[in-house]
């Protein structure tokens, strides 16, 4: 399943080590502003070897748009885009063609295909986020002119976490640190704790909170549809992501529902709105106005440097140690992908609600 989306639909193609990366976006509302420069700005905040806390793999990743764009506004015809991929080095996959890495999708893979791209992953590999990332940033630029904004950070890695809620973070400020936490004392600490697993041969995994803000009400479209499982489906579509919770999440547990419930009062304006968010923005899987908090879970980056216990294709006992270049924690890489595959929700769902209305 290469394509994702009702009426905005992005479909990828392409592996980690082939020529290029690409996708296809439908359903884009024709007459939007296009900003290139916007675009590469997301893929820049992706891609590899921006610091030491990621992979050294170098990949400019410069977009090039192919059509669904006349005189710098989309034309309601689908969006096409490649990404060449640059620094290949897939000998340093050859150890792996025989064998199994642990905890990826290699054996996987295998199974349901009959054969896989033991190259980075193929098809399989995070490079396909790259995609998403573009996509995400066009519809980004559209939802801001819709007042809607997508402000992702790295929470915690490992077990170490940012002491207060979003609501005392300057979220503005992500981008100013290498860890995207902008709590200084934490992400320092983060850092430390990435830097040493990366010369352990080790890795490390965390959590990402999204807040989405100035979300209409009444987004969502229950029962299949609704905002908040479509959100989960998008996340959990990434890369090394295990689990996602919204508001309150599985703490919830510990509250009573006279302790948990969202209170509605009236503003002065008019406005009706929640004294509480533990809902996380949504209620029936409909959008009721307030931030939108989601928090994603990512498990440490599979591939190590470590001597790793594994089997071959044929069910024999291997030692692996894994060549080539990877992320030691792949939560600073990860920001802006979780804001990009919001933002195609959200997107999404403006757009089927257009056409109830209809």
């Amino acid at each position: 399943m290469n394509t994702f989306g009702h009426i905005l639909r992005l479909t990828t193609f392409g592996e980690s080590h082939g020529a290029a990366i690409g996708a296809v976006l439908d359903g884009l509302p024709a007459g939007l502003e296009m900003d290139a420069g916007f675009v590469q700005q997301y893929l820049d905040r992706r891609k590899p070897g921006q610091s030491q806390l990621t992979t050294a793999r170098k990949e400019e990743d410069k977009l090039q748009f192919l059509s669904g764009i006349f005189e710098n506004r989309s034309t309601g015809a689908p969006l096409a885009f490649l990404i060449p991929n640059a620094d290949q080095r897939s000998g340093d996959y050859d150890t792996l063609r025989d064998v199994f890495r642990p905890s990826h999708a290699d054996f996987t893979y295998t199974r349901k295909y009959g054969l896989r791209d033991h190259r980075g992953g193929g098809r399989s590999s995070a490079r396909e986020t790259a995609l998403r990332v573009a996509a995400g940033a066009v519809v980004m630029h559209w939802l801001a002119g819709e007042g809607i904004v997508f402000r992702a950070y790295v929470k915690q890695v490992y077990c170490i976490a940012v002491p207060v809620p979003y609501t005392e973070l300057d979220l503005d400020t992500v981008y100013n640190s290498d860890v995207r936490c902008p709590h200084v004392h934490t992400a320092a600490l983060m850092e430390q704790a990435i830097l040493q697993a990366k010369e352990d041969g080790d890795s490390l995994g965390g959590i990402i909170e999204l807040v989405i803000s100035n979300v209409p009400a009444g987004l969502g479209s229950p029962v299949y549809a609704k905002l908040h499982a479509d959100l989960g489906a998008a996340m959990l579509s990434v890369n090394a992501v295990k689990g996602v919770a919204f508001g309150a999440g599985f703490d919830a547990v510990h509250y009573k529902g006279s302790e948990l419930n969202d209170a509605f009062y009236t503003t002065e304006s008019g406005s009706i709105r929640t004294r509480s968010n533990h809902s996380g923005g949504i209620q029936g899987g409909i959008s009721n106005g307030e931030d939108i908090v989601l928090r994603v879970a990512f498990k440490p980056t599979a591939t190590i440097a470590q001597k790793q216990q594994t089997v071959d294709k044929d069910g024999n006992a291997a030692e692996l140690r894994a060549a080539g270049r990877h992320d030691p924690c792949v939560l600073p890489r990860a920001v802006p992908v979780v804001e990009a595959m919001a933002a195609l929700v959200i997107g999404d769902h403006l757009l089927l609600n257009r056409t109830v209305k209809k």
